[in-house]
């Protein structure tokens, strides 16, 4: 029976993706979990390995047929077990978060004390946000930053192990613009005697490249997603010691997921192979150079940067100093109008709500892909700048909207119909 039209009677959906492909390449991605994946990525996300189905996994599925899909997801293990130096990998979440749920459900019993990072401070809603299963599931207990240089508190951090002895402790942020060296994490883990999970699902790529140091040497579990900073598809992963491997592999399958969408597997491989290549870290590198100098020049324009800076791919924007009236949420979509894209933040301790925010968060990942160097960070700091000075005024907007327009093109990512 044949199929009907590849298109919508209006062609609405597909009209609607090149729509966003023009959003995309005409306007500045600036959301430090985005990035732009290769066309070869796109390619196998959108292959035919979508109509399979591959419960179990690589020699042990509950469906016949899986003879490719098995030498795919295989390679997609021996990939990031070189890239990251791990012992065992797990590459079938659908998500940073389903890895993190699938880490706690595999090594830790309901009602367990975990230790994680505030989520106004900076943490993920999976490290024991009350609204989230993590905290709902699991004790947790929130660490901070400290109220001067707003740097992760280990004082803080080691009281709270002492205190209430957690089987775990999570590292890992997400909107957290500071090196995280796994060094103190484990210390404070091996004195308590608790697991030490690093989440690096927005430092992937930045370890990947160089730019960042491995915690898996240091920790019982890695997770992370493929996206964000290692330009990979939507998904997550799972690194874990060898005596670990058992629990983690059961609690994805069948713990907490079905079927794996083996075609997102196949893209991971496929990305996991791109960031092998040596010049995947030259543009770590160059994440991390645009990310600072882009905070230098949004510093001069009168933005107060959280912790004064940042040694990674993204920044938190304090606007009170800039403007008082300035919310985030205001920010986020005024800049949106502009053809700038990033979102709104707290900033620690944020007398705002979550959906207001004093903040906003900016990433430099998707235009150090566009070619973007250092040249560029003051031209877009001024950009935003000028945007909110301006933001009652549409003309004012508009026309930065156009100088956007003109700056991306200058820096072609999909020049033409996907």
């Amino acid at each position: 029976m044949p199929f009907p039209s590849d298109t919508d009677p209006d062609n609405t959906v597909f009209d609607l993706l090149e729509t966003e492909r023009i959003r995309q390449t005409t306007g500045l991605q600036l959301i430090a979990s985005e990035n732009f994946t290769s066309p070869a990525v796109m390619h196998a996300t959108g292959s035919i390995l979508t109509n399979k189905y591959s419960e179990g996994y690589p020699g042990k599925r509950y469906y016949g047929g899986n003879v490719n899909v098995d030498e795919i997801e295989a390679l997609a293990i021996s990939r990031v077990k070189q890239l990251f130096g791990a012992e065992h990998a797990n590459v079938q979440p659908h998500s940073g978060a389903s890895a993190n749920m699938a880490v706690y459900l595999g090594l830790l019993n309901p009602g367990d004390t975990i230790l994680g990072l505030s989520l106004d401070h900076g943490g993920h809603l999976t490290h024991g946000s009350p609204v989230n299963a993590s905290g709902i599931l699991y004790n947790f207990k929130s660490y901070g930053v400290t109220s001067g240089e707003e740097r992760i508190d280990f004082e803080e951090m080691r009281d709270l192990a002492l205190e209430h002895r957690p089987k775990m402790i999570v590292a890992g942020t997400t909107s957290y613009p500071r090196r995280l060296d796994p060094e103190p994490f484990k210390a404070i883990a091996d004195e308590v005697g608790a697991l030490l999970m690093f989440d690096i699902a927005h430092l992937a790529g930045l370890v990947a490249g160089g730019a960042h140091p491995n915690p898996v040497p240091y920790a019982d579990v890695v997770t992370f997603t493929t996206h964000k900073t290692l330009r990979g598809p939507r998904g997550g992963c799972i690194l874990s010691k060898a005596q670990y491997a058992q629990a983690i592999d059961k609690a994805v399958f069948p713990g907490s997921q079905g079927g794996p969408l083996e075609h997102a597997v196949a893209a991971k491989a496929v990305a996991f192979r791109e960031a092998l290549d040596p010049s995947f870290s030259v543009y770590a590198h160059q994440i991390v150079k645009n990310a600072s100098a882009l905070a230098a020049a949004l510093t001069k324009e009168g933005f107060r940067l959280v912790s004064g800076g940042t040694d990674t791919h993204l920044m938190v924007v304090d606007l009170r100093p800039f403007d008082a009236e300035c919310t985030g949420k205001v920010a986020q979509l005024v800049l949106d109008e502009a053809g700038i894209t990033l979102n709104k933040n707290t900033v620690p301790d944020d007398p705002r709500s979550p959906f207001v925010t004093s903040g906003v968060r900016i990433g430099t990942p998707s235009v150090t892909t566009q070619g973007m160097t250092e040249a560029e960070m003051p031209i877009i700091a001024s950009l935003i700048a000028e945007t909110l000075r301006h933001r009652d005024d549409a003309a004012a907007v508009a026309a930065v909207k156009s100088k956007v327009a003109a700056l991306c093109a200058k820096f072609p990512v999909y020049p033409h119909k996907l």
